[in-house]
């Protein structure tokens, strides 16, 4: 992946602005997510997201002192990374969101999912009308992951939309 798409989704993790991402910043996300889908901070399905993404920030915080640097994402983002731990991170997330659990997601859920995980609604929204190739106007968890993995170890994806990656192509940045 570019350092431009990690750039990116670093920029998306790191809520404040600040160049880092900590601890409290990265598991805020699964809360986050949570409220906006109305899942209740107990819900298992929670509780497993919440797991999952304590997983990715420790494989991400290469020194292990809490914070994690955009040099440190850097190194650590890519296909073994993403199979690692960001597969199951990122499923849990959309498990929030798929409340009938029929592993699949309506526009409406996923622009409220991509929201909440910091993307721009219209970008959210652009990535959605890109993952639904069949048109039906749902996306399923399988497709929902493969978008994102492709974005994350290409930066070529139909979620690059979700991370500002399309509108900055045309923008010539």
């Amino acid at each position: 992946m570019s350092d431009a798409a990690k750039r990116r989704i670093f920029a998306m993790l790191d809520a404040d602005g600040d160049g880092v991402l900590t601890h409290a910043e990265y598991l805020a996300r699964v809360d986050e997510v949570a409220s906006a889908m109305g899942r209740d901070l107990c819900h298992p399905v929670v509780v497993a997201a919440r797991s999952a993404h304590e997983a990715v920030f420790a494989d991400m915080d290469a020194d292990r002192d809490g914070r994690v640097l955009f040099e440190e994402y850097r190194l650590w983002a890519g296909h073994a990374s993403f199979e690692r731990s960001c597969r199951p991170a990122l499923g849990s997330l959309f498990d929030i969101a798929d409340a009938d659990a029929d592993g699949r997601l309506n526009r409406a859920d996923f622009v409220r999912l991509r929201t909440a995980a910091r993307n721009a609604a219209a970008d959210a929204g652009a990535a959605f009308d890109e993952l639904d190739t069949g048109q039906d106007g749902l996306i399923d968890r399988d497709t929902y992951l493969a978008g994102i993995k492709d974005f994350v170890v290409t930066g070529v994806s139909a979620m690059a939309a979700s991370y500002g990656a399309a509108s900055a192509a045309r923008e010539g940045v």
